[in-house]
């Protein structure tokens, strides 16, 4: 577990993003958190986050996280980022690794099932429990051999397990707004000085609404990455 491909990928010069630093010996949590990022940059994705041995550990979630069971989510593994990291929300500037905007979209406390989560995430097969606003109870994450094998990054499914927390509910799509701010990402584009248009395409139930009542987006002076 390293922050040094963080640090390789970014130009703090140039992004509001939190620079690496060594956490471990400041923090000592009484709690694990974990974070899930919306972050609409050359297409939408979820990043999924969660701390362990002074890091978060990082997954691309393209379509989010499913309450149902039956449904398994790819999870593209990314590089550790800094704890601090869990409290960005703004915009990426157009040209910076990741250009785009992001969002808090759940946070909260995670727990592991497992008495050694280390060997648990080194077979591939961690399973831990989530005390979030929107994703809560049992959860896994699969390592699989499929896609992404190539590109050096290992895939996983995040699985919701079955209790009294899941559901069919498509929790994406009817909760779409940030935890802390209440914001869309249309709105932390147009208050960050984002790319507008590109954002509101990350909430496609807002969009459809807003075309419902005969409104658009506002065009912003950015181009998209």
């Amino acid at each position: 577990m390293s922050l040094e491909k963080y640090q390789q990928k970014r130009r703090f010069q140039g992004t509001p993003e939190p620079p690496a630093e060594d956490g471990r010996a400041k923090r000592k949590p009484s709690s694990l958190i974990f974070v899930v990022q919306k972050h609409r940059a050359t297409q939408l994705h979820y990043d999924f986050r969660l701390e362990w041995n002074g890091v978060l550990l990082s997954w691309a979630v393209p379509k989010g996280p499913s309450l149902d069971p039956a449904v398994k989510r790819l999870a593209m593994q990314v590089e550790d980022h800094p704890v601090e990291y869990a409290t960005f929300e703004g915009v990426i500037p157009a040209g910076e690794y990741g250009g785009g905007t992001v969002m808090v979209w759940d946070k909260g406390t995670w727990e592991p099932e497992q008495p050694d989560p280390d060997e648990a995430f080194k077979k591939g097969d961690l399973k831990f429990t989530l005390r979030g606003k929107k994703l809560t109870g049992s959860w896994v994450l699969v390592r699989t051999r499929g896609f992404g094998g190539s590109s050096g990054r290992s895939s996983w499914l995040l699985i919701k397990h079955r209790d009294r927390y899941a559901s069919r509910k498509d929790i994406a799509q009817q909760e779409p707004f940030s935890i802390v701010t209440g914001r869309s990402l249309e709105q932390i584009a147009r208050a960050e000085g984002g790319d507008v248009e590109k954002a509101a395409t990350g909430d496609p139930v807002l969009m459809e609404k807003r075309e419902k009542a005969g409104r658009r987006p506002a065009k912003s002076s950015r181009r998209s990455p």
